[in-house]
C-alpha cells in the first residue's frame, strides 16, 4: 500500500518512513508541500501522514486538496500540540485522525493499520452481493439496507421485496409477479398485500409519495425501480 509522509522535519520523516517501510508499505516521504501536493496528482495513495505546520501549504490545506479532488483515503494528522479547535477544523475538512507531537512511533503504525483495515473494509465491494443506486445500498450477503449511509430496517420480507425490484431494476415487476417470487404463494386478485409492504418500505426510504425516487408507480402495471 502507498502512504504519503509529508513533513517539513527530516528526522521525524525519516523516522516514521522507516517504520512503515518495517511493515512492507511503499512510503512516498516529502518535505514540503509543493512536492507533497505533486504525489496527490500524479500518485495512487492509500494513506496520508501530513504534519499540521509544514510551511508553504499548511497540513489542514493540504487535506483540503484531497477532499476536494475526491479523494477518500485515510488522513493522519500530526501536530506538536492540538487544541479543540484545530481538531474541529481537521475533521471538518476530512482528517481521520490525530497525532500529537512526540509521538510513539509504534503507535503511529498501530494507527496506520487502524485506519488502513477501517478503509480496506469500506471499499471491498463484492458485484454481486452489494448493490448501490444512487443512495441506496443493499448487502445481499447481510441482508442490510442502507439509505446514504444510515442503516434502514427492513423486515426479510420487505428486503426480498425490495431486493427482487433491485435485482429486476429498470424492468416493471407486477404485484403478481412480486407475490408470487416473495412470498412463494399462489396470488389472487384484490390481493393488497404487496401494495400495503411496499408503502411501508417507502415510508422506511423517507419517499416522497407523489414523486418517489427510488421505488415508482407505472399505475395499471407494477413498480419499478430505475436502473
Amino acid at each position: 500500500m502507498n502512504i504519503l509522509v509529508v513533513d517539513d522535519e527530516k528526522e521525524i520523516a525519516d523516522l516514521v518512513e522507516l517504520y512503515l517501510k518495517n511493515e512492507n508499505y511503499e512510503v512516498y516521504k516529502f518535505y514540503d508541500s509543493a512536492s507533497a501536493l505533486e504525489c496527490i496528482n500524479t500518485t495512487p495513495l492509500d494513506l496520508a501522514i501530513l504534519d499540521v505546520m509544514i510551511a508553504g501549504k499548511n497540513g489542514f490545506e493540504i487535506c483540503q486538496s484531497i477532499r476536494d479532488k475526491n479523494l477518500h483515503f485515510p488522513v493522519i494528522m500530526l501536530t506538536a500540540k492540538i487544541a479543540d479547535k484545530d481538531k474541529i477544523t481537521g475533521l471538518m475538512l476530512g482528517a481521520d485522525d490525530y497525532m500529537t507531537k512526540p509521538f510513539n512511533p509504534l503507535e503511529l503504525v498501530a494507527r496506520v493499520k487502524s485506519q488502513l483495515r477501517r478503509y480496506t473494509k469500506y471499499n471491498e465491494k463484492n458485484p454481486e452481493n452489494d448493490i448501490d443506486i444512487g443512495g441506496l445500498e443493499i448487502s445481499k450477503e447481510k441482508h442490510q439496507c442502507f439509505l446514504y449511509g444510515e442503516e434502514i430496517e427492513l423486515t426479510p420480507l420487505e428486503f426480498d421485496i425490495l431486493l427482487y425490484l433491485v435485482n429486476h431494476r429498470g424492468n416493471v415487476v407486477s404485484s403478481e409477479e412480486l407475490f408470487e417470487k416473495v412470498w412463494k404463494e399462489k396470488y389472487l386478485e384484490s390481493n393488497n398485500t404487496v401494495m400495503v409492504h411496499i408503502r411501508r418500505i417507502r415510508e422506511k426510504l423517507k419517499e416522497d409519495t407523489r414523486h418517489p425516487k427510488f421505488i415508482k408507480t407505472v399505475w395499471g402495471v407494477g413498480y419499478k425501480i430505475e436502473g
